[in-house]
């Protein structure tokens, strides 16, 4: 199981997030997780969606439900594509989609990003480190990540940002 502390800027709160993932088949697996407000001491989101990967057309789609405290139970959908900049793959471009659903069908919300992705393994001894830059579409939103090996930093333009820590 995965798990991670983490904290953004906006809730004020620390989360304890986990992540499992289930084998279906070599290309398709079940990915459960959810957090734990520990302002609150209660959940407050929980994901389970079904992921099919396609590696020799770097693509990977998802269909699944969540519940989130504000938005009760919802539907899922994702998709990302990613294109190799590079040969050795450690640059990339990537295209993301995600739609939402409420539980009645009556209310649809999209969202896309197109990002690069720069991955340097070995940065310093035992450290990697990944740079994220992109720009989410309906909410024209630039962003950036850092990542470094347990640790992430995520911000966008708005001044909104979060801090995980990978267990």
């Amino acid at each position: 199981m995965e798990t991670s502390l983490r904290y953004g800027g906006d809730s004020k709160a620390l989360r304890i997030h986990a992540k499992e993932k289930f084998p279906l088949d070599s290309k398709t697996l079940l990915q459960v997780h959810g957090a734990l407000d520990t302002r609150i001491g209660a959940p407050n989101y929980f994901s389970a969606m079904i992921r099919r990967f396609y590696p020799d057309l770097s693509v990977s789609l998802g269909v699944g439900l969540q519940y989130d405290k504000h938005e009760e139970l919802t539907y899922r959908m994702r998709a990302k594509k990613s294109f190799p900049v590079t040969d050795d793959g450690f640059l990339s471009f990537n295209i993301k989609g995600w739609c939402k659903i409420d539980k009645e069908f009556k209310e649809r919300k999209s969202n896309g990003a197109a990002e690069f992705a720069w991955s340097i393994p070995n940065f310093q001894k035992d450290q990697d480190v990944r740079f994220k830059v992109g720009y989410e579409l309906v909410d024209k939103m630039p962003y950036l990540q850092i990542r470094e090996n347990n640790w992430t930093l995520s911000a966008d333009i708005y001044g909104r940002w979060n801090v995980r820590f990978d267990l």
